[in-house]
């Protein structure tokens, strides 16, 4: 994309590429990495909420391809609460998706489960035909992962025929490879064989070549199924193909290496397995490879036992036992490094909210304050034409502060505010009190004409004066007047207009003694447009 060579691309071509790094068959991940950090880059450049979530998501997908599963998680799940808020079903979906895999390889696959299972419940009409398959397939490695091959291979069916009716045929390969390879694991050896052949045939069938990863799970059910042979000649293709490019991660060739050395073992040329496992160990301590530096340790005891070498295999034994060990420890440092960024990731999520909530509420009454009303309302107003609005003035209230202090016209206050909540809440639970300034109040009443507003507020304002307001005033009544309109009455309509006519309702109760509900007032006329005498 030129974008990426210094220019700006425009949103739907960024969301284009995105969708290309979203979907793609990662080869190389540190490639694909550098491209989503410079997608979200430029996502952020334009300001568009949607594109950049996606960018961190791609950012995340790839840092667990690199192995960084802790910047993984702090990218991921510091989506999942945007998508969740802007109602993104399929956003979530991809979120759920990557949070599985993160989830899986922290060792926690019942979690991962969770994820996986809501990232398939999140399908709908938006998603793409790799979503509909992939995720289905997603779901089925992670019920393989705890122990229910059976619901496992229900999904696998559903993928390999979604596939099938999407015409996804390389797709179809990846489900066919994942099912053979899950098969494998489960010790179904005769089932994986036979998934592994439909693989073959199928790709045979659409002019398709078997990349490595295919090979490597081929080779693997080969040599579990006795047939070392071929086994053998399948693992040479797969390294033959990983040298000429075809790279799924740089670190698979060690892994690929131990596979040929098992299928080498199993025909007796010891020596020839040998020379595959000296290769891996070489790759192993040269790329910092412990979970594939086990297998070696273990396949080396088992080619000195075949070999009769059983002191040298009870040494490699030990050495394997050790290395099995301080693998387990670090999987353990780093789940704990994962569980910690999800933290600190919820935590700083959960401390935006607080300061989100304390920001939109008035720190004396509690209620609602200004900001929110500003948030809220047009849109509030825009969907309900049967909406009222009322403004709330407690009467006298300079006389509170001036003969009795503020601290009592704080308490008042307080005190009016929760009348006005609990009686708000008995009459019409749907809506909301927020406080304006002052001792003004602001009553949003869903889904309420006006005349039916008038009825409702005058039993609140019935409740505030009869309240026991001795023990605060010291005998000094407190009454309010309230000025009410209706939402979709108003010219034009909305949160402007709508204030306007409730102040002018309230002005009239001021002015017509206090104590009261007024609505209806008409507003005052416009003063007629000046015109020059001389003018014909």
């Amino acid at each position: 994309m030129d974008s990426l060579d210094g220019g700006m691309a425009g949103a739907e071509e960024l969301s284009t590429a995105l969708l290309v790094l979203e979907e793609q068959h990662v080869t190389d991940a540190e490639a694909s990495y550098a491209t989503a950090v410079e997608l979200e880059r430029q996502a952020a450049a334009l300001g568009d909420g949607h594109l950049l979530a996606r960018a961190r998501v791609c950012r995340g997908n790839m840092l667990i391809r690199t192995g960084d599963l802790a910047g993984a998680a702090r990218a991921v799940y510091g989506v999942q609460a945007w998508a969740t808020a802007h109602g993104n079903r399929r956003l979530r979906a991809r979120v759920h998706a990557a949070c599985a895999t993160i989830e899986e390889l922290a060792g926690d696959t019942a979690k991962g489960l969770e994820h996986s299972l809501s990232a398939v419940e999140l399908l709908d009409g938006t998603a793409t035909a790799y979503m509909q398959v992939w995720y289905r397939v997603r779901l089925a490695d992670g019920l393989a992962f705890n122990g229910d091959m059976e619901a496992a291979r229900l999904r696998y069916r559903q993928a390999e025929t979604l596939a099938r009716e999407l015409r996804q045929w390389e797709r179809l390969m990846r489900v066919l490879n994942n099912w053979a390879s899950s098969e494998h694991v489960a010790g179904e050896f005769p089932r994986a064989r036979d998934v592994a052949r439909r693989m073959r045939e199928h790709a045979a069938a659409h002019g398709l070549d078997l990349d490595p990863v295919a090979l490597d799970t081929i080779g693997a059910i080969q040599i579990e199924n006795g047939e070392f042979a071929e086994a053998e000649q399948t693992m040479l293709a797969c390294i033959a193909r990983h040298e000429a490019g075809e790279i799924d991660s740089a670190n698979d060739l060690a892994h690929y290496l131990v596979t040929l050395a098992r299928a080498r073992r199993g025909l007796g040329a010891t020596g020839r397995a040998q020379a595959s496992l000296d290769a891996s160990r070489a790759l192993c301590v040269a790329r910092d490879l412990p979970e594939v530096l086990v297998r070696v340790h273990q396949e080396q005891a088992e080619l000195h036992s075949v070999r009769g070498e059983h002191a040298e295999a009870f040494a490699a034994h030990k050495v394997f036992a050790a290395a099995r060990e301080e693998w387990r420890v670090r999987q353990e440092q780093g789940t704990a490094l994962i569980r910690h960024t999800m933290f600190e990731v919820a935590e700083a999520r959960e401390e935006a909210a607080r300061f989100r909530e304390q920001a939109r509420r008035d720190p004396l009454t509690g209620l609602r304050n200004r900001r929110y009303i500003d948030e809220e309302l047009p849109a509030l107003i825009a969907a309900d034409p049967d909406l009222s609005v009322a403004v709330c003035d407690i009467d006298h209230f300079k006389r509170i502060n001036d003969e009795l202090s503020h601290d009592v016209g704080d308490q008042v206050l307080v005190q009016v505010a929760k009348l006005l909540e609990t009686e708000l809440a008995a009459v019409a639970p749907d809506g909301f009190v927020a406080r304006l300034g002052g001792e003004e109040f602001l009553l949003v009443l869903r889904a309420t004409p006006v005349d039916l507003a008038v009825r409702r507020l005058d039993r609140i304002r019935r409740a505030i004066g009869d309240h026991g307001w001795h023990a605060t005033t010291g005998g000094l009544p407190v009454t309010v007047s309230i000025g009410v309109a209706g939402a979709g009455e108003t010219y034009p309509r909305s949160q402007s207009a709508a204030l306007s006519a409730a102040d002018r309702n309230l002005y009239a109760a001021k002015h017509a003694g206090r104590d009261r509900v007024v609505s209806g007032t008409p507003p005052e006329p416009r003063p007629r447009a000046y015109r020059d005498r001389a003018t014909p």
